[in-house]
């Protein structure tokens, strides 16, 4: 289905120690998370807030593992703050991300979000933007794509929870309006816990997605949400999210799968599941996705 020079599998550090609520995995180290990532038998992570700073430290640590950086989240504060100091935090982390050899970089923009906000309803309270904000986020995004390009970086939105750009209309809009050389994170929790099918957004940006996180989640507990009108923080502490091969999940990966072999993806598959480390042991959820991904993919 995939082939191994062309897919990687990754798997990010959120569920060993989370970056927004930092209480959660705090007794975890960041030689244990990526220690158990290899064990697990994935090859790829994303930045975490535990990982040095300094990258010939980050270098060695991971390549003792086997381990190799792949993508970093980048948030952007259009909404917010002037042109100039998004950019100059860009520059900053397309630094970072060059030199240790990663080629995606995943913006969203934050100058608005929720998903930070612990009393705010993440289904009724999300963003909604006029023209005029539209006009400022995408022109500052397309700002960021020579400074990218000169560092061999790609530019990649990463629609979410929360946010301005969260549901099918608003990618759709976003995807119309920005340049073609920003591509897409493709998150297949975000999608679903928005109640967009995932394989309607491989089929209209087949083309345009660098990158995709794998996650899961738990319908009882995303009604759980709007029922009781809780933020997206509530959320993650109530277990919403959880990993592909978790039989609480509710999503068929089977078809994603499929979708995205037949538009031939190239790039990393990266399993991403915010949950709390204290009830759901981030080792024993990485070996039941890693089995359950070699037995949907043969990766």
């Amino acid at each position: 289905m995939f082939s191994k020079k062309d897919v990687k599998l990754g798997i990010a550090p959120i569920a060993w120690t989370n970056d927004d609520l930092t209480e959660l995995g705090a007794e975890n180290t960041f030689e244990q998370c990526v220690s158990e990532m290899a064990l697990a038998g994935f090859e790829g992570s994303e930045i975490g807030n535990k990982y040095p700073k300094d990258v010939n430290v980050l270098k060695k640590a991971l390549d003792m593992r086997g381990i190799q950086i792949c993508n970093m989240w980048f948030s952007s504060y259009f909404t917010s703050h002037p042109k100039g100091y998004t950019a100059e935090l860009f520059e900053k982390d397309t630094d970072f991300l060059r030199d240790m050899g990663a080629r995606v970089i995943g913006i969203s923009e934050q100058g608005d979000s929720i998903q930070g906000k612990m009393k705010t309803p993440i289904l009724t309270e999300k963003p909604i933007w006029d023209e005029n904000t539209w006009d400022k986020v995408i022109n500052g995004i397309n700002s960021l794509v020579e400074i990218a390009e000169r560092k061999g970086i790609q530019t990649a939105y990463h629609h979410h929870m929360g946010t301005g750009i969260q549901t099918m209309e608003e990618i759709d809009r976003f995807m119309k309006k920005i340049s073609s050389k920003v591509e897409l994170i493709f998150d297949t929790g975000h999608a679903v816990f928005s109640k967009i099918n995932p394989l309607e957004i491989i089929e209209k940006y087949k083309n345009r997605i660098a990158h995709v996180h794998l996650k899961n989640i738990r319908k009882d507990i995303i009604d759980r949400v709007k029922n009781e009108k809780l933020s997206f923080l509530d959320a993650v502490k109530k277990g919403a999210f959880t990993v592909p091969g978790d039989e609480d999940g509710m999503i068929d990966f089977a078809p994603i799968f499929k979708a995205l072999s037949k538009a031939n993806y190239q790039g990393w598959f990266v399993v991403e599941a915010e949950q709390d480390p204290a009830i759901a042991n981030p080792f024993e959820y990485a070996l039941k996705a890693r089995k359950y991904i070699k037995e949907q993919t043969s990766l």
